[in-house]
Order: C-alpha cells, then sequence, then structure tokens
C-alpha cells in the first residue's frame, strides 16, 4: 500500500468530517438567530407586572429584609438548622416569589448579626431618656451550661416579675430577654459576682434572683450581699424536689436494684417482639430530675403481669422471662411513685400560675397522700413558705411569684442542638443564645442587613472555634503545640453597650 494512496484517503476523510461540520455549524447558526429575533420579538409584547400583583412574599420593606425574616424565622421558631434553612429557601426560590436562596454560612451570619441587633435593642431600652432602671420590676434567671471543651457558659435571663398576672402559661423563651451571656474556662463565686456586677452597672439592678441549688451560684449571691447588693434569691422548684427525692431515696436499699434490674430489662427486651415496651432512657447526670419516667414505666408495666400462671409460650410468659428483679422492686416503685406524683402536681400548678397564697393552699391539699413525717413533704412545706415570703415582700402573693428556671434550661437545651454542629463549642453555643429570646419582629430582620461585617467581626474577634482548630491541627502531625496558643483564654462576654459608648 502505497504512501500515495494513504495520503489520498487521509484527505478524502478530511473533506468529508469538514463537510459534515459545517453543515451543522450552518444549521446552529440559523437556529440562534431565529430564537434570537423570536425572544427580542415577546420581550417587546410583555407587559409588565404590576406591583400590587407581586408575590406576598415581598412586602413593602423589599424582597432581601422578606428574605432575612423568613430565614431567621425557620431558625429561631421552626428550629432548623443553616442547611436545612437553606435547603428550604432553595425550595421556595425554584417555586418562585424569592429571589435566590442563600447558603447556609450565609444564613450562619444572619444569626449572629440578630443577637447582636437584640442586644443593641436591649440597650435603646436601657438608656430611654425619663424611664426607670429596665431591670426594676424583673427577676434574673442565672445558671451555668458547659460546652465541648474548657469552656462554661453563664447566662442572664430576665423576666417581668407580673409575668403570672398577664400570663395563664409558664414563662417561655418569647417571654424573656438575654440581658447578658459570658463563657470562662472557669466560674466560680467570685467570678460570677464580678460578672453580676458589671451587668447591673449597665441595666440596673433586678428585684430578685432565681437560681438552682448550685454552690457557685449561692456564693455569688451571698457576696454581692455582702457588697452591699442583697437580693432575694428565689430557689427553682424542679431542682428543690430533685434534691429531696435524691436525699431521700438516693440511699434506698433498693434503689440500685431497680436501676440495675431497668437496665438488664432494656436489653433483655430490644430486638424482641416486646420492644416497645422497653424503658424510656434516662440520662445518669442530674437523674432524680426524671427518674419519674422510669418509675412510672416500671409501674405500667408490671400491671401487664398480675398473679396467676402464664400459658406456655404466651406474650405474658415471655414478659416474665424478661422481668428480672423488677417486681422485687414493687415497694420502691409503690412508694416513690406515690410521692413524684404529688410533686409533679405541685409542679403544674406553680410553674403555670407562679407561687401566691392560693396555689400554696392548693399543694399543700396535694401533697396530704405523703405522709406528714417524709422528708420529701416536710422540705417542700419549709421551701414554699420561704418563697412566699419572698413573694410578700415583693408584692406577689397574689399575682405569683415565678419560681422555674426551665425557660432557661430549654435555652440552652436549644442553643446546644441548633447552629453549632456535631463540635459543641461553648463559645459558638453562648454566642447564638440571645436570639432565641423574645420575639422575632421584621425590624429586627431589617437592622440585621444594617450590622456591617466590622461589627461582626469585632463581637467574634480573636474567638477560634473548636472546628477552627480541628481543621487546622488533625490534618498536619507537629502543630499541637498551637493548641496552647489559641486556647490559652476562652473568655466571651455579650453585655448591653450603653448608647453613648455605642454611638
Amino acid at each position: 500500500m502505497s504512501e500515495r494512496w494513504k495520503l489520498k484517503q487521509s484527505r478524502d476523510r478530511w473533506k468529508q468530517k469538514a463537510i459534515e461540520r459545517g453543515a451543522t455549524a450552518r444549521a446552529q447558526r440559523r437556529t440562534i438567530t431565529r430564537l434570537s429575533v423570536e425572544c427580542d420579538r415577546f420581550k417587546a409584547a410583555a407587559t409588565p407586572v404590576p406591583v400590587t400583583e407581586r408575590s406576598e412574599l415581598a412586602p413593602p420593606g423589599g424582597q432581601k429584609t422578606a428574605l432575612v425574616h423568613l430565614a431567621l424565622s425557620l431558625f429561631v421558631e421552626a428550629r432548623l438548622g443553616f442547611r436545612a434553612i437553606a435547603r428550604t429557601l432553595a425550595v421556595f426560590a425554584a417555586h418562585g416569589g424569592l429571589p435566590k436562596a442563600p447558603c447556609a454560612q450565609t444564613v450562619s451570619h444572619w444569626v449572629t448579626r440578630l443577637s447582636l441587633v437584640r442586644m443593641q435593642a436591649l440597650s435603646a431600652v436601657i438608656n430611654t431618656p425619663l424611664m426607670p432602671p429596665f431591670a426594676k420590676g424583673h427577676v434574673w434567671m442565672i445558671d451555668l451550661s458547659i460546652g465541648l471543651g474548657s469552656g462554661k457558659i453563664l447566662s442572664v435571663l430576665t423576666l417581668p416579675l407580673q409575668h403570672h398576672g398577664t400570663h395563664a402559661v409558664a414563662p417561655r423563651l418569647r417571654d424573656v430577654r438575654c440581658v447578658a451571656v459570658a463563657v470562662e474556662d472557669a466560674w466560680n463565686g467570685a467570678s460570677i459576682a464580678d460578672f453580676l456586677e458589671r451587668v447591673i452597672a449597665r441595666t440596673g439592678a433586678p428585684s430578685a434572683i432565681l437560681k438552682d441549688g448550685g454552690t457557685d451560684l449561692n456564693k455569688a449571691v451571698c457576696l454581692l450581699a455582702e457588697r452591699g447588693r442583697p437580693y432575694p434569691a428565689i430557689a427553682d422548684l424542679s431542682h428543690v424536689i430533685a434534691n429531696l427525692f435524691k436525699h431521700t431515696y438516693g440511699e434506698h436499699p433498693l434503689f440500685s436494684t431497680f436501676v440495675s434490674a431497668c437496665g438488664r430489662v432494656s436489653k433483655h427486651l430490644k430486638q424482641t417482639m416486646l420492644a416497645s415496651l422497653a424503658p424510656p432512657k434516662v440520662s445518669t447526670r442530674a437523674r432524680f430530675m426524671n427518674l419519674h419516667r422510669l418509675v412510672n414505666w416500671a409501674d405500667q408495666l408490671l400491671k401487664h403481669s398480675p398473679r396467676g400462671e402464664a400459658a406456655t409460650g404466651s406474650m405474658l410468659a415471655r414478659l416474665r422471662a424478661n422481668l428480672d428483679d423488677l417486681p422485687a422492686c414493687k415497694p420502691f416503685i409503690r412508694r416513690f411513685h406515690r410521692d413524684a406524683k404529688a410533686m409533679l402536681a405541685c409542679q403544674q400548678v406553680l410553674k403555670h400560675q407562679g407561687l401566691n397564697k392560693e396555689t400554696h393552699q392548693a399543694c399543700q391539699q396535694l401533697v396530704e397522700v405523703i405522709p406528714a413525717s417524709s422528708p420529701i413533704r416536710r422540705g417542700f412545706t419549709q421551701w414554699a413558705e420561704d418563697q412566699l415570703a419572698i413573694a410578700s415582700a415583693l408584692n406577689l402573693d397574689s399575682v405569683g411569684l415565678p419560681i422555674s428556671t426551665d425557660a432557661l434550661e430549654s435555652l440552652f437545651g436549644i442553643g446546644k442542638r441548633l447552629g453549632v454542629g456535631q463540635t459543641k463549642d461553648a463559645t459558638r453555643i453562648a454566642l447564638r443564645l440571645p436570639c432565641f429570646c423574645g420575639t422575632l419582629s421584621r425590624d429586627d430582620s431589617e437592622r440585621v442587613l444594617q450590622v456591617s461585617v466590622k461589627e461582626q467581626q469585632a463581637l467574634t474577634a480573636g474567638k477560634r472555634s473548636l472546628l477552627a482548630q480541628r481543621r487546622q491541627v488533625l490534618p498536619h502531625p507537629g502543630t499541637l503545640e498551637t493548641l496552647a496558643e489559641t486556647s490559652a483564654s476562652r473568655s466571651f462576654q455579650m453585655l448591653p453597650t450603653p448608647v453613648a459608648e455605642a454611638a
């Protein structure tokens, strides 16, 4: 086969390909020209849509404000995460009525700025001319919580003393405001007292302080009194009752047997036909706060096993084979269930209506089922009398004294679950706590858009998150020493800023 023949064949194939490509290119040019002409004709004939007929998602404030308000509502009220919000808004954008959906990081920035807006709004209220001190007529809820790492969160919420006079429900997050939040490596009575004094200097003194029975919080209140700032200390009802049950039943001879039996019963029932009867999961921390759920489950389960023989192979026979030592714990279960039922009824009354003369009398009738010699009844009666004296001093003996920090406990729970991912960094949790307090208005969304990047960066300056440290250290061996440098101080504070300073 000669070289000339090969060259001729190659040339012919090239010509054929060129002819085919040319025909395709000419057809595409004609199509593009035709579509351009038709597009121009349709644009000229189109009629603009009047403003009044546009989507309701675009209010007079503009689509941007509506988008921010919707995103923040999904976070604060619907309790969705950042990625879930971005996906939800993408669905809305695909069906029209919304501009381009923001990414998860943008939503995160809006939430951070909302915290800053909330603190600025609080500063504006505090510094209003001719207005009495903001904290006057309010009770402060204070508590500590831990996150991942060495940081420990101290949060201060404020609730109007007259809450139970205007609301028929227990205090909710929408009813409170976040006055201050701070993170330190460690807190003690002195450091808590110092922090509360800084808050009081900016907001004014509260009428009372509502807290649990922690020794560090008690020490802080005592130090404030020694420094000339005595405030009535209201003891949280849930923690008081939990401590009463702990001292009464913690050393009961059947307590450890009952807890161990519940664990073994759970192990036996799971992955079987009786899995629906498995015990509820109860946290080992603050066990006596929710141990009544386990006792109530045991009481109901044992009622499915009456006296008498069970048919071989029946469900009752299978249940009895897996009850372990629960039947032997019946005396403990019945006594605990009796006391817990009465205390839960008292909590239901006091948390929703507050402590006053009327609710105090109702609770005295509820606890009559408990023997008078019981430490639980005596302790609860003493607590109620002490708190009623505080209510009288605050002129709330006919309205109702707030006696529960459930709103603050709920705030910590939500803050640890939303907006922090798998790495529960204490600083990131504290940064977003103010977002969940109060009600979200469209004015808040407008102010979020007015917050500059510089203001946001000033709030988080020098605060490297645990997630950022993980990304920078874990893949790079030999960089462990940088953790000591970046973790030298985890101090973080959000306080109301006086208007003069803010300006």
